[in-house]
């Protein structure tokens, strides 16, 4: 099976998990922490470690988690000391797990979750720090559940990077994940068209096939 039809069956396969998940939600270990996701959330996985392990935020800076899923980035972010930190999610039920999370980690007075659809709900806030794990695949997304690994057209990908500027400090920094089975070039093309320079962060392998490697950039206004 090439890369593509083994990602195609893999993807399709974790978005049937995230859907049997029973109602009163799954416990999930991810590094040394435990989350809980609710039915239909995209699980804590792999393909953010590059982030979570390497990004930095300095203590009392904002931070905004955007398609926060599970919270998992944005509740490292509180632990590493940010003042503030929104995760938005279109989602409704990544923002009830994220929600939850926040609140078994001790965060509610730093964290606040709001369903969204990318920047919709933040009126006019700027951040520190914005992180992003968004889909990776330019690929038909048929309901919520394939949207957290399926863009169609990449129009989420393409309008994060249109409106992502007007939510940036003027010296933030942006943290945003990709893989090798996804739009790499693509994404370097949005943020340079969008004044942003790119910089390989990390990257995570799942097994030594390397079928699977996930990257974390840092972009900057140029």
């Amino acid at each position: 099976m090439n890369l593509t039809g083994f990602t195609d069956q893999w993807q399709a396969e974790r978005q049937q998990l995230f859907k049997s998940v029973p109602p009163e939600g799954q416990k999930v270990r991810y590094l040394d922490k435990e989350f809980l996701v609710y039915p239909n959330t995209f699980w804590p996985f792999a393909d953010s470690m590059p982030l979570v392990k390497h990004f930095t935020v300095a203590p009392g800076e904002s931070v905004l988690d955007v398609g926060t899923g599970s919270g998992v980035i944005g509740i490292f972010a509180c632990y590493r000391g940010a003042s503030r930190v929104v995760g938005v999610d279109v989602n409704p039920a990544a923002v009830l797990s994220a929600t939850h999370n926040l609140q078994m980690h001790g965060f509610a007075d730093t964290m606040a979750v709001l369903q969204s659809n990318l920047f919709e709900a933040l009126g006019d806030e700027r951040f520190d720090v914005i992180t992003a794990n968004l889909p990776f695949r330019n690929k038909p997304a048929h309901d919520l559940v394939a949207m957290s690994q399926w863009d169609t057209d990449f129009k989420t990908n393409i309008r994060f990077f249109e409106g992502v500027g007007r939510h940036l400090k003027p010296l933030g920094r942006i943290y945003f994940v990709q893989s090798n089975f996804g739009e790499i070039e693509t994404v370097k093309r949005l943020a340079h068209a969008a004044g942003l320079q790119i910089r390989e962060l990390a990257s995570e392998v799942i097994d030594d096939t390397r079928r699977q490697e996930f990257f974390a950039f840092e972009m900057r206004r140029s």
